[in-house]
């Protein structure tokens, strides 16, 4: 029952509060719930699981092509791929996709939930010499195709001297060791393993007109569904007769095709040759749950941390390093105190046979020379001390989750320039401290 102003004074008659204060109570009272009415909540990208049902159809995008061999991404378009059918659509960027050089568009890939299927995208026009040459420089410098789906980057594995390496993305091409020919990556076979996830009834609790209290269920649809928790590709290169797969239109349904062996069957990269695009997937149920999808991405093979061993020997320097700032203090401190006993005539006297450390007490409070730079640069250390704390503050609570696309940088641009107030403070401190006044 929501309380009026009146009925808000006789709950509070017999509150021993003064007279002034009831209606004051009454009023933050009512503001409150008034604010609980209309407020909303949201969840952090990336920390909210979406449930699919059945058949309900997935549309996975595109970031841009990346390399180990350089540091210049490229846009998926930037190459003669399949283009969905209406038009390339940006996804919403932040600065730290675009500081990171994410160009994320959506593709023409799209899945059906639990809908093991192989289908056809399309046949491109005869390659031309600049698209030739784009992909052979694409495939030489080895690029990768990023795809997401439901914000998971795809995952291929490979066998390199008996070692299972796991990568994200696939390559543009496959250029064989003899280097005679170029060959693009033309089939893709995903696999895209669900979780089944079964969700409860929600029940709302609302306010009628008159005040009074009322208990309706919201529609008795339930959460239940499937959860994306994996997402595999093995690349393929494959010879199509373009003449016969012209006749398909995009997304018409074919025989499965398994990714052949020999290199006089793969499709080769020339001019006048047009390549045909074609994918299957196929759903899998597993067992991991939606929290922990992102282990398989954040694991290490082979690297195992010995933190003993790093504890161990941290405990032995700090104990040390402990033993030998007593003794030094100690020393210093007896030093001290019986050069500051002594008169001007003995310290003078005495100045000629000291040398060393022991001279730096007439130096403490001395001003140092660039005061204004000293000053600056100690503000600019606490901003970026500061910035770095609360940074991996944040990251450790999943506020910049490997989910969240750029919110590392994002958020760590954020905090330095917000931590700047900190900086002017501690650098006006400073300059007041060895100043000993605010002139200037």
């Amino acid at each position: 029952k929501l309380f009026s102003t009146s009925s808000c004074r006789l709950a509070f008659k017999e509150m021993e509060l003064p007279t002034m204060r009831k209606p004051f109570i009454c009023w933050v009272f009512l503001s409150f719930v008034v604010f609980a009415q209309v407020s909303n909540g949201f969840y952090l990208p990336g920390t909210y699981m979406h449930t699919y049902s059945n058949g309900e159809s997935i549309n996975a995008k595109v970031n841009s092509l990346t390399s180990i061999e350089t540091e210049l991404p490229f846009s998926y378009y930037s190459l003669p791929y399949c283009q969905p059918p209406g038009g390339i659509k940006k996804s919403a960027e932040n600065l730290g996709e675009l500081l990171m050089g994410d160009q994320i568009d959506n593709s023409p890939y799209r899945f059906r939930m639990n809908v093991n299927e192989t289908l056809y995208l399309c046949t491109t026009s005869p390659l031309n010499e600049h698209e030739v040459k784009l992909l052979k420089q694409r495939t030489r410098d080895l690029y990768q195709v990023n795809m997401i789906l439901d914000n998971l980057p795809v995952m291929r594995y490979t066998s390199q001297n008996g070692v299972k390496i796991q990568w994200t993305g696939f390559p543009v091409g496959y250029t064989p060791s003899d280097g005679s020919a170029d060959y693009i990556i033309n089939h893709l076979k995903f696999t895209v393993f669900v979780h089944e996830y079964e969700g409860r009834g929600v029940e709302i609790i609302g306010t009628g007109e008159e005040g009074m209290g009322i208990i309706s269920e919201a529609d008795k649809k339930k959460a239940s569904g499937y959860e994306i928790v994996g997402f595999h590709v093995v690349p393929c290169s494959i010879k199509y007769d373009p003449e016969a797969m012209k006749k398909h239109k995009m997304y018409d349904g074919i025989s499965s095709v398994s990714c052949p062996n020999e290199l006089d069957k793969y499709q080769v990269i020339k001019e006048q040759e047009r390549i045909s695009f074609t994918y299957e997937v196929e759903f899998v149920k597993s067992d991991i749950r939606w929290p922990s999808r992102w282990d398989a991405y954040l694991k290490m093979e082979g690297s195992r941390v010995h933190w003993f061993s790093i504890l161990n020997s941290l405990m032995v320097i700090v104990f040390l390093a402990g033993i030998v700032f007593v003794i030094f203090l100690r020393t210093v401190r007896r030093d001290l105190t019986r050069y500051e006993e002594l008169d001007k005539e003995a310290q003078a006297q005495m100045n000629e046979e000291l040398s060393g450390w022991k001279l730096v007490v007439g130096d403490v409070f001395r001003e140092p020379d660039c005061s204004t730079l000293l000053c600056v640069m100690v503000g600019d250390g606490v901003q970026i001390l500061g910035m770095a704390g609360v940074t991996i503050v944040f990251a450790a609570l999943g506020f910049m989750s490997p989910a969240s696309r750029g919110m590392l940088l994002t958020g760590m641009i954020i905090l330095y320039l917000i931590l700047g107030i900190a900086a002017g403070y501690v650098s006006v401190r400073l300059w007041r401290i060895i100043k000993g006044t605010s002139e200037g």
